[in-house]
């Protein structure tokens, strides 16, 4: 495990503050609130004597995995710090990454296994051993695809150990019914629409080039709200040295208070600001000429397509003035090509959003961004073999870790009796997603066939997937529903088996291989042994396994095996890639230079399609369009989401240290349109949406940072289970506002910012 740093004793201590005075007091300030709120019960002070050790992971407070050292003494974790030798924490920390300690001991998280006694829903279990869990679960999901076949069990995963599950078991099983939210309710448009445009996706890092970067435009995306450790440090470093940011957002978010310009963009309207920037581009010739005639395609029929798309066009729809319209433009134009629109993560808004993101990697390549110094890098995954294993039945990610943990994989082919997926994953697009919620579908109408087994792990069902009556009532309609989670998330009162993972500070998983501008190799080992009755994941991804007769692909024994196994292809081992400070960093290919005579763009072409013959042979338009989406009723607002700086998903609201940081979310209401209303900063509402579904109450915050037509909510609150003595009953659920979602025709993404709320006041 972890190797000795240093020896603390109460002497040293004192010693070492007495001659540092305050600023000795000043830097272990958050190890004390870290250790106050893993045990209260060890007295006032936040130090222990003993032997401090530490080993090497990877945050698991946000997809973003962060590489970590943790700090043990005697057992217990009481601090964790950025690894200096990691590439994207940089020894650095976010604040959730802070809270990892205070997550791990959380007094409610699940302790033991456990069956169903009560109906679905109702949470009433019996603790059980694993013996009984795993051969109980076993029995159930093998009976289930003896009658029906393999594909009727489903798995969806999120988090980082979501890979043993949904990438690694459901291959072996032979079920092409595994899906990830990351994918269908986040990402899957910007995949999708770089994958068609410049022939790859975008990966888990958006390939920001910071360091020479002049000019940073952000559509929908909040720096610093998101908190993604790398880009914040970024963000900070190329703002001091007095880099251009443009914002286009219907909120004058936190990031927006930084920029140079903000655009108050009217919901929906943001592909007519696109096409309007690219239609000044090219009338007033300030696009990288050269760039373009070398490294695209279709060049012609986009001008024609955006000839009459004027600034003064765009105007009337998105609500901007021409003229900031056409500044911006010019000043994205003056520092090409150090100058580009960053992807963004979560894009699934309205159902027409592949077509947005092809827009925003036109402006890019108009800028002549891509495999430029201070533009966009080309990622590279780091060279390492997976762990050798027979073909697996059904064929998507790669058998080993993949290149993104919740990054969705490939389109999987026809299951073992010829069905294909049920979300419609074959089809010629919705390449790049796996619709979790069409899924839901075969659950309840048993139609392509029926879905009648579930393995959920990591996700939270009732607080992610839209419409959650839906979901509710596909769980009524399972034969089998098993839950492997830390905590009691609402979901899991639906299970009827329920097995308690351990968390990522007590487990190890698979390693970390990124696609990066330094591809690298990060080892996630546990700092300490797993508390209560709780099992790493992939130790229950084996156990299933062999009792499912799939021992042929767990055919290693301990974790340090798998690992080793996998490390040996690169001459390395566990106890080689500790001693290098848990990370192994490789050369990457980030620029045209890097790659000679042949091309980086993996597109039929070869290069850079700004229009499309692949969407267009599909009848979709080959140069994205402008559509309207649907307008909010008379008295509605349309229902803007998003994240709080120290809240990942609904994942981290009963973490103590970060509830007591932040325990509800508010709710934005332009201050103009509170007053017409009657309602004060600081008054509490019940939201009610257009399908009459009512959440809250939620404390108003009146502003004049949003538009008057929409109101936005951090995303994760509001949940309802008892179990969760911080989150319970905490503010108002966006997730359950949510209860329409628009379906991207190409990628399949759920657009989820198709939904209107009314405010009533609270008795």
């Amino acid at each position: 495990m972890a190797k000795v740093e240093l020896q603390i004793t109460r002497r040293k201590f004192l010693q070492a503050t007495a001659a540092g005075g305050a600023f000795a007091l000043a830097g272990p300030g958050v190890g004390a609130l870290q250790a106050a709120a893993a045990a209260p019960t060890l007295g006032p002070t936040w130090f222990r004597e003993g032997e401090i050790k530490k080993s090497y992971s990877c945050c698991s407070m946000c997809p973003w995995s962060c590489g970590i050292i943790a700090s043990t003494v005697n057992g217990r974790v009481y601090k964790v710090d950025g690894n200096p030798a990691d590439p994207k924490s940089r020894g650095m920390l976010c604040g959730r990454g802070q809270g990892l300690v205070s997550f791990a001991y959380d007094p409610d998280r699940l302790q033991a296994p456990m069956v169903r006694t009560g109906e679905r829903g109702e949470g009433k279990f019996q603790e059980v051993t694993w013996e009984e869990a795993l051969d109980q679960s076993a029995e159930k999901l093998m009976a289930i695809a003896d009658q029906y076949g393999p594909e009727s069990i489903a798995v969806f995963g999120h988090t980082a150990g979501d890979f043993w599950f949904v990438d690694y078991f459901a291959q072996a099983w032979g079920t092409p019914n595994a899906a990830k939210p990351s994918a269908s309710i986040c990402t899957s448009p910007r995949e999708e629409a770089a994958t068609l445009t410049y022939g790859s996706g975008v990966g888990g890092h958006e390939p920001m080039d910071w360091e020479g970067l002049q000019c940073l435009t952000l559509i929908g995306s909040h720096i610093g709200e998101d908190a993604r450790n790398t880009v914040m440090q970024d963000f900070a470093n190329a703002r001091a040295r007095g880099m251009k940011v443009i914002v286009a957002d219907p909120r004058f978010s936190q990031v927006a208070a930084k920029a140079d310009y903000w655009l108050p963009v009217k919901p929906g309207t943001d592909t007519a600001l696109l096409l309007a920037w690219i239609n000044v581009f090219i009338t007033e010739q300030r696009y990288d000429v050269e760039y373009v005639a070398e490294w695209t395609t279709g060049f012609d029929k986009l001008k024609a397509h955006v000839a009459d798309m004027t600034p003064e066009w765009a105007a009337e729809i998105t609500d901007v003035p021409a003229e900031l319209i056409r500044e911006t433009a010019r000043v994205m134009a003056d520092n090409l090509p150090r100058a580009a629109i960053m992807p963004g993560r979560h894009v699934t808004w309205y159902g027409n959003d592949t077509q947005r993101m092809r827009a925003i990697y036109i402006v890019n390549a108009l800028l002549g961004a891509y495999g430029r110094e201070g533009g966009i890098y080309f990622n590279k995954s780091p060279y390492i073999e997976s762990y050798p294993h027979p073909p697996f039945t059904i064929t998507g990610t790669s058998g080993g870790c993949s290149a993104e943990p919740g990054a969705e994989s490939a389109t999987l082919p026809e299951g073992p009796t010829g069905k294909v997926r049920a979300d419609g994953g074959r089809t010629r697009f919705m390449r790049g997603a796996t619709a979790m919620q069409e899924l839901i579908e075969p659950m309840i109408s048993g139609e392509p066939y029926p879905i009648k087994g579930l393995i959920v792990y990591g996700v939270n069902l009732l607080n992610s997937v839209p419409d959650t009556e839906r979901t509710k009532e596909a769980l009524r309609n399972l034969d089998f529903v098993l839950a492997i989670d830390v905590l009691p998330q609402e979901h899991v009162a639906w299970a009827d088996m329920v097995m308690p993972e351990a968390t990522s500070l007590e487990r190890y998983d698979d390693l970390w291989t990124l696609p990066h501008k330094t591809p690298y190799i990060a080892l996630r080992e546990p700092a300490i042994e797993p508390m209560y009755e709780t099992k790493p994941g992939w130790w229950i991804a084996r156990e299933l396994g062999l009792r499912m007769g799939l021992e042929k692909y767990f055919q290693w024994e301990t974790i340090e095996e798998y690992l080793d196994a996998r490390l040996m292809s690169i001459g390395s081992s566990i106890e080689k890639l500790r001693e290098e400070d848990g990370v192994i960093v490789q050369k990457g290919k980030p620029y045209f230079e890097d790659y000679g005579d042949s091309s980086p763009f993996a597109t039929p072409s070869g290069k850079i399609e700004l229009y499309s013959e692949e969407l267009a042979l599909a009848g979709f338009d080959g140069v994205p369009a402008y559509e309207a989406v649907e307008e909010p009723p008379d008295g509605y607002f349309r229902l803007l989401y998003g994240r709080h700086p120290v809240h990942t998903f609904a994942k981290t609201q009963n973490t103590p240290l970060l509830n007591e940081l932040n325990p509800e979310n508010d709710l934005w209401l332009n201050a103009g349109m509170a007053e017409e209303m009657g309602i004060k900063n600081g008054d509490r509402v019940m939201v009610e949406n257009q399908d009459g579904i009512v959440s809250g109450p939620i404390v108003v915050k009146a502003t004049q940072r949003i538009r008057p037509d929409a109101v936005f909510m951090s995303h994760g609150f509001g949940q309802a289970d008892a179990r969760l003595t911080n989150a319970d009953g905490k503010g108002a659920s966006d997730a359950k506002l949510i209860s329409r979602y628009a379906m991207d025709p190409i990628c399949g993404g759920a657009g989820l910012r198709v939904n209107f709320v009314k405010l009533v006041k609270e008795a």
